[in-house]
């Protein structure tokens, strides 16, 4: 069924910049603060983030994570331990310089990630291999001194979660960071509706500091990637800067071998931008603050609120985020605007008229399709309509995804991919030169991560002429 467009925000095909700032303003999920690239989290975005939290929570502490929160500085001193992270993330440190009125001798770095915290804490928790694997994970904020933000997807300060851990070999190691790569995934299936593409980065766009990083790329509407997630094998690089031993198996100093793996609030920007319209948020039923809201029609005439509080009761006694709108000082049709805008999943309209034929109205914001349906309909099948709502999103999305992978050969058919929106799936061979130059020659595409390893005697790299090493993913990306 074809949806009226609502005029207060911006057509995705006419400016999708300007279309998404308008959903996260007149969805409520945001509004600006008195400092450049700060954001304030309104109730209806954070309550988005919270979903993903406890979706994300279960599953960390399934594999053995436990939560722990740390400091929010780093003394510099201890921060220029580790000369290549360093390099990495000092131009976008945020640092204090006085405290209580006098200036500090050693400056504060506001965290922009907290590698450095945490081996200085397992520095001195971490006696003996007994005490392996230690697995921290903190749900915090971090500061980053970005140039150019934009709400959720690159702001100064986002909210994230960071695990950090600690193994005997890197063999454990590196299964960890495959295994909380893999819950990300899954939680873009299970929660977001959300397919991604995942495998490691190339040397060039690893996270300093570390020896592998891992990603799941996210394709939005306009056919640029998001970067959604990370996880990173460190090796033993900062237990060596910092100082992390413990006595092995053989009654000699032994290094861990570290990980880390993340996932931040971009992951709602992403929601936005994969399935939303020009009528606002669509939202995945498993991740929305609210998946059903009831609308009375004429609720003054008898009857009516009655049988929507019975709705609202049997749908909470399952386990259903339900909302029963009774303000009577907003029309039913200004209420579903509202919802629209807001990306609730189903709406249902309960009137006099239906009712008297023990009937009402269920509403599916992701086609605007409308059906009468029994009380006990709605009462018995709402879950499943929520799941059957949530795979035909995913199905659309991977979809979308699948068609907006192009195999190329050559720098000019890359050029045209790119420029067309999507990737461009092509075996190159991984010099950063070759990155740099790619960036340049398409005016701005990127190695997103690895589709596949090339054994030895790839074909010509397209750039330089080098044997191919790699097949990767390119794309512009936010």
């Amino acid at each position: 069924m074809a949806q009226l467009k609502n005029n207060a925000i911006t057509s995705r095909d006419e400016d999708f910049a300007q279309w998404y700032t308008d959903v996260c303003k007149k969805a409520e999920l945001m509004n600006y603060s008195s400092v450049k690239g700060f954001i304030n989290y309104l109730p209806y975005g954070y309550a988005i983030w919270e979903e993903i939290q406890n979706y994300l929570n279960k599953r960390f502490k399934a594999e053995g994570a436990e939560n722990v929160y740390l400091p929010m500085v780093i003394p510099e001193s201890m921060f220029a331990k580790e000369k290549e992270h360093v390099e990495g993330f000092a131009p976008e440190c945020l640092v204090a310089t006085y405290g209580g009125g006098k200036k500090l001798e050693d400056p504060l770095i506001i965290r922009p990630t907290s590698e450095i915290l945490f081996s200085d804490l397992y520095k001195n928790i971490l006696n003996s291999h007994r005490d392996l694997p230690k697995m921290f994970n903190q749900w915090c904020s971090v500061v980053r001194w970005e140039k150019t933000t934009r709400p959720f997807l690159r702001g100064s300060e986002f909210l994230w979660q960071e695990g950090h851990c600690l193994f005997e070999t890197e063999e454990q190691a590196r299964h960890n960071v495959e295994t909380f790569l893999d819950i990300y995934d899954d939680c873009g299936r299970n929660v977001l509706a959300i397919p991604f593409v995942k495998g490691r980065k190339t040397e060039h766009e690893k996270f300093a500091g570390a020896v592998a990083t891992y990603s799941i790329e996210a394709l939005m509407h306009d056919g640029k990637a998001l970067q959604s997630g990370t996880s990173h094998y460190l090796g033993t690089g900062f237990a060596k800067a910092y100082g992390i031993q413990y006595l092995g198996r053989n009654n000699k100093l032994e290094v861990p071998h570290q990980t880390s793996w993340g996932v931040s609030t971009r992951l709602i920007g992403a929601v936005i931008m994969v399935h939303g319209d020009d009528n606002g948020l669509v939202l995945p039923p498993y991740v929305a603050p609210t998946q059903v809201v009831i609308v009375p029609i004429r609720q003054k005439e008898p009857g009516v609120l009655e049988a929507c509080e019975d709705l609202k009761n049997a749908l909470l006694e399952q386990g259903i985020r339900v909302k029963l709108d009774k303000d009577d000082s907003k029309t039913p049709g200004w209420k579903f605007a509202e919802y629209e805008m807001k990306g609730i999943p189903l709406r249902i309209e309960v009137g006099p008229r239906d009712l008297a034929n023990g009937q009402v109205t269920l509403v599916e914001r992701l086609n605007g399709e409308k059906s009468l349906v029994t009380l006990d309909y709605i009462k018995e099948n709402i879950p499943a309509v929520l799941k059957d709502i949530h795979v035909a999103m995913y199905n659309k999305a991977k979809e979308h995804l699948e068609h907006s992978i192009k195999d190329v050969e050559n720098v000019e058919e890359l050029n045209a991919a790119i420029a067309d929106g999507g990737y461009a799936r092509m075996a190159f061979c991984g010099e950063a030169e070759c990155e740099l130059k790619i960036k340049e020659i398409t005016g701005g595409g990127t190695a997103r991560c690895i589709y596949k390893d090339i054994e030895e005697g790839g074909k010509p790299c397209p750039v330089c002429g080098k044997p191919s090493t790699i097949i990767a993913y390119f794309a512009k990306a936010y």
